[in-house]
């Protein structure tokens, strides 16, 4: 599934992707299409996972802001 929802960076789309007994939630800005991935126990529930997926992004995203992530996310 795939969720839009305003950030501070702006419109983020999440998409859920259940394998076993674990969840990979993606976090893509809209603008600039930066992309970002956690993993989660399914029990934390949606609403949490979406929480701890945009920090990151915001995360990287102000790293690469800074100059300090190369643009194809590779530290």
């Amino acid at each position: 599934m795939t969720y839009g929802r305003r950030y501070s960076t702006g419109t983020v789309f999440f998409e859920f992707i259940r394998r076993g007994n674990v969840v990979k939630v993606s976090a893509i800005d809209a603008r600039t299409g930066t992309e970002v991935s956690i993993v989660g126990d399914p029990k934390a529930g949606q609403e949490a996972m979406k929480r701890v997926a945009a920090r990151k992004l915001e995360y990287v995203m102000a790293k690469r802001a800074a100059g300090k992530n190369p643009p194809d996310g590779h530290a």
